[in-house]
């Protein structure tokens, strides 16, 4: 790989020089945090945010748009020839792209929630993301956040229930709660690409930290595979 330089204070080298691009992957089950811990992380030390989970709820939000079932593979496969999904910042803020327009409220609603699982665990629709989420993250140092990439941090159901609020949907915790549990559940038992720790892992278990406590121990791991 290519040496990448960036004004990074947590990273080894010289005025922030990184030694070799590479991933870093938070992953998780849902509700875990993970999104908002890969945010500080990525403003921290620079790196590129790819938000996988992100993709995979636009192609949910784009086949409810068309009345299309996740049973229903050949209108899925029709319908991921054209699509086009997009991460780019506007002044500060990330925002996610469906084929040129913003739907980075619409994929957080309950509905996307409760249907994205079934989705995302279609092969037709991962052996299209996959190659997007490569060709995303090829230049640079990257950072993602997913439930089929790498690390672990455990999950924690009043996050995602707060979150909820502050966006102004209605909806009870213990309805999220079961919400976490289903799609939890699906995702450890689909045949592609289940929901599992990965064999070169290291496990974060973040029920007793906050946030800040999770992104300085991540930073610390991040800069001992930097040396």
């Amino acid at each position: 790989m290519n040496p990448d330089k960036r004004e990074c204070p947590y990273c080894p080298g010289k005025e922030g020089e990184i030694k070799m691009s590479f991933v870093v992957a938070i992953d998780g089950p849902a509700g875990s945090g993970k999104g908002t811990v890969t945010k500080l992380i990525a403003e921290r030390l620079g790196f590129v945010t790819i938000d996988t989970g992100a993709m995979y709820r636009c192609v949910t939000v784009q086949a409810l748009r068309n009345n299309i079932l996740a049973s229903e593979t050949e209108k899925i496969e029709e319908m991921m020839k054209d699509i086009s999904i997009d991460m780019k910042k506007e002044n500060g803020v990330q925002k996610v792209f469906l084929n040129g327009e913003d739907v980075t409220k619409e994929i957080r609603t309950p509905i996307v929630d409760k249907n994205v699982s079934a989705f995302s665990a279609l092969p037709i629709v991962r052996n299209k993301i996959t190659p997007m989420q490569r060709k995303m993250g090829q230049n640079g140092n990257v950072i993602m956040e997913g439930r089929d990439i790498g690390t672990v941090v455990f999950p924690v159901a009043r996050r995602r229930y707060k979150q909820n609020l502050e966006r102004g949907i209605d909806v009870t915790y213990e309805q999220v709660l079961e919400d976490i549990k289903r799609r939890n559940e699906l995702d450890s038992h689909r045949e592609v690409a289940p929901l599992k720790k990965a064999e070169d892992a290291v496990y974060l278990d973040s029920t007793s930290l906050s946030i800040e406590q999770v992104v300085e121990k991540i930073i610390g791991i991040i800069q001992n595979k930097l040396k």
